[in-house]
């Protein structure tokens, strides 16, 4: 049986570098670019498989960047399983300006999917032969994808007897939770507007997680809260963790370590404590990496210690 399997629908190559200074009209001299796979699943394969996670990565690929993407997921050690399409997978890029610190993110829009590439996708899930303890849905939907994909991507993962982990926003959130969940993780914005309410104090927080787990709509509500930490609400506990004080070098993929290092913890029979602990670790470790790097094994380990978790009645 595989332990994780992740699903990204809208993958790209997430191409990194730095100038000296953002200026306009100027030509401004970047350093070399650094080239990592990307998309939420796939990025939370990447963190899954460097914590030693049995992990099989699937998405869609298409044209020469596509063929790139999947020899920089197969050069980290993840099995791929890829669906081909007509037009080219996207790229994104992130700019650093040195001299100011700040990070400029570019995202570019994905390839249009035709009825029978997204079908495609849907159909390898259901029919996978490795029974998958964790099926993890992350990242946006590309054009031609229906809002409701997530939910039927959630359905067929619960008939092969799947715990399913969501990390979207918008209709594919509010969708897939319709399905129910095992775990889903949104930041504070799209946990306001998945309930469509404000949201301004730590009780509302909680109180809006509690409503999604008395509902049915997910049995484990991890919040991420950025420089405020994170939170997670079960049916039987409420959990906090502060964020730790960390000196951001680049902010790209913090939630996807978070989760990454979550469900792989989850995976090999840990507790929501434990797992949590190493989420709020993996997700501050990947502040200190640059561009597109992802949490280290070694920076969570070393900052496990410093995660306090408090329960909230």
């Amino acid at each position: 049986m595989t332990d994780i399997v992740t699903l990204t629908m809208n993958p790209a190559v997430d191409i990194s570098t730095s100038v000296p200074q953002v200026r306009p009209t100027h030509k401004l001299r970047c350093t070399a670019a650094r080239r990592d796979p990307g998309g939420g699943g796939i990025n939370v394969a990447r963190v899954a498989k460097r914590f030693g996670g049995d992990v099989l990565a699937i998405y869609p690929v298409g044209g020469q960047i596509g063929q790139l993407l999947h020899r920089l997921v197969q050069d980290e050690g993840i099995r791929s399983l890829t669906i081909q399409i007509m037009q080219d997978t996207r790229e994104d890029f992130t700019v650093l300006d040195i001299e100011k610190g700040d990070q400029y993110r570019f995202v570019l829009p994905g390839p249009q999917l035709s009825e029978k590439e997204w079908r495609a996708c849907l159909d390898v899930v259901a029919s996978l032969h490795e029974r998958p303890r964790y099926v993890v849905v992350s990242g946006s939907l590309p054009p031609g994808v229906p809002s409701d994909f997530y939910r039927r991507i959630a359905e067929a993962s619960a008939g092969l007897g799947s715990k399913v982990v969501v990390d979207t926003s918008g209709a594919p959130l509010r969708s897939a939770l319709e399905a129910g969940v095992h775990l889903v993780k949104p930041s504070l914005r799209e946990l306001r507007e998945l309930m469509q309410l404000p949201l301004d104090r730590e009780s509302d927080f909680v109180a809006a997680a509690r409503q999604l787990v008395k509902e049915g709509r997910a049995e484990v509500v991890a919040l991420t809260l950025a420089h405020y930490g994170a939170l997670l609400v079960t049916r039987d506990v409420a959990l906090r963790a502060n964020a730790l004080p960390i000196k951001p070098v680049s902010a790209v993929g913090a939630g996807d370590s978070f989760l990454g290092a979550m469900v792989v913890r989850l995976a090999a029979g840990y507790d929501f404590e434990d797992a949590f602990r190493h989420a709020v670790a993996a997700g501050s470790a990947a502040l200190l990496t640059p561009g597109t790097e992802l949490c280290l094994r070694e920076d969570v380990e070393r900052l496990l210690g410093d995660v306090v978790l408090q329960r909230i009645d």
